[in-house]
């Protein structure tokens, strides 16, 4: 069966997957002992295999409403809360912070059909990405979108490092145009994902916390009827 890679993870995986060959055929010309070989073989064809599976990109069945935002990654939802607005004083933002364990899809999705008006990055340190803190002190990157559905809003998805990822991409640019569940890029190792919105849009949210979402198919918020008017 065809794995679908992700062309963010191209250099990793042909650069891993050289190298553990590499050392499995070393292994089978060095190593006497067989009980030793077949575990050193195992062992090696075993990460062979997860570096194969971290850099899937499965196709995902997107929903097509437009009155719903939707999650901007795998993993499991850490946190909902209420923080302040850097940009705006006095203005609190509802976040959802997304946790991605080295075994969840990395990519990153949009998570409405939105026009991208800037992005930022930060570098910082690699903590553990599960703690809500790690959005203060770690290496990130901001996209600040407009929602172009009704109602029409500002949205800023975080990517964020954490104590294993080294490398976040990103391949949205300021006044792209994305669709609804398109990917934008990914965090290469395990990371967190943060997605945020005024306090005031009236939108109901419909996970909590603990639960397992996809990227670009699992309804994070869904907008009260008289928003969507």
């Amino acid at each position: 069966m065809k794995i679908p890679i992700t062309k963010f993870g191209l250099p990793q995986v042909a650069f891993f997957s050289a190298d553990l060959l590499g050392l499995m055929l070393l292994f089978a010309f060095t190593v006497k002992n067989v009980t030793l070989l077949w575990t050193l073989e195992l062992i090696s064809l075993a990460f062979l295999l997860w570096v194969l599976a971290f850099f899937r990109d499965p196709n995902r069945k997107i929903p097509q409403e437009t009155d719903i935002l939707l999650a901007p990654a795998d993993g499991k939802i850490s946190d909902i809360d209420l923080i302040d607005d850097p940009n705006c004083k006095g203005q609190k933002l509802m976040r959802v912070g997304i946790f991605l364990s080295v075994f969840n899809v990395h990519i990153n999705r949009v998570p409405c059909r939105v026009k991208i008006d800037s992005i930022k990055y930060c570098p910082g340190q690699f903590k553990n990405a599960m703690s809500p803190e790690s959005a203060q002190v770690n290496e990130s990157n901001d996209l600040t979108m407009t929602r172009l559905d009704e109602p029409s809003h500002m949205i800023v998805v975080r990517q964020i490092s954490g104590a294993i990822a080294r490398r976040i991409v990103c391949i949205a640019k300021p006044d792209n145009e994305l669709s609804q569940g398109q990917r934008f890029g990914m965090i290469k190792f395990g990371s967190r994902t943060e997605i945020c919105i005024p306090e005031d849009i009236a939108a109901e949210c419909l996970v909590k916390v603990g639960q397992k979402v996809k990227a670009g198919e699992t309804i994070l918020m869904k907008y009260k009827n008289e928003q969507t008017r």
